[in-house]
């Protein structure tokens, strides 16, 4: 059987792999988001694709697990890298159900997080911690409880999917938690978009930026008490001496 699941990156096709490059040349079948599907339409002449909406990720495995038991070369296609909030994890869980996880492969790609922190400059130089503040799949209540330990820590802390139009409080509910241990001075970078034409990057800080616009396609830097500004970017020391 020949399955593997391709992170595609956080948006450009610029910024793809060439291993991903080559394992969607390779592969007949083509599945997962349709918005994703849309960007890699050039490299899948010839391919039969087949689009999914949101929430119909363990529909996307299914498929992907049935047509290659038919004997097809399928690739998963997932944003970013697959291993990170991404389709691999749900993958492997259903093939071990069905007693084929052995058989796939996992192909990494740029995360979003890497993008955004490359344009912000080197925001996450040292240690950090990833965390998601969608609650469709993690109740509120936990991701709450983690972001008060975290924020007493000196992880610089990176945030996907920071908020939505029925999200409304996560964002603001996040930044209120921050705030309690960290100054309000503390830089904070906003990347909507990576790569993308409609890029948009913010540097502001902690006390200000609950007042700027986020979505699932913005990732949110909050810096420790070391991050600096080095002109127009956002850096963390790793520690040398100078």
């Amino acid at each position: 059987m020949w399955v593997k699941v391709v992170g595609i990156g956080p948006g450009n096709t610029t910024e793809l792999t060439l291993r991903a490059q080559a394992t969607l040349k390779e592969a007949e079948i083509v599945l997962g988001y349709w918005r994703y599907l849309e960007r890699l339409t050039p490299m899948l002449e010839g391919k039969r694709v087949l689009g999914f909406g949101m929430g119909e990720e363990f529909l996307r495995c299914r498929e992907t697990l049935r047509l290659a038991r038919e004997g097809w070369k399928v690739a998963l296609v997932s944003g970013g890298d697959p291993g990170i909030y991404g389709m691999a994890g749900l993958l492997l869980e259903v093939a071990f159900r069905e007693g084929i996880a052995d058989v796939v492969k996992v192909i990494p790609g740029v995360s979003a997080m890497n993008g955004a922190a490359a344009v912000l400059g080197a925001p996450i130089g040292n240690d950090f911690a990833v965390v998601s503040l969608s609650d469709y799949l993690t109740r509120w209540e936990e991701i709450r409880a983690l972001l008060e330990v975290l924020a007493q820590t000196p992880l610089v802390l990176v945030l996907y999917n920071p908020g939505s139009s029925l999200r409304a409080h996560t964002f603001p509910g996040a930044m209120a938690i921050l705030k309690k241990h960290r100054r309000p001075q503390t830089l904070v970078g906003i990347v909507r978009n990576v790569s993308l034409p409609e890029e948009v990057v913010i540097l502001t800080t902690l006390g200000e930026a609950e007042h700027y616009t986020v979505d699932m396609h913005t990732i949110v830097i909050v810096g420790n008490e070391k991050t600096f500004m080095a002109n127009s970017y956002m850096v963390t020391p790793r520690g040398y001496r100078l």
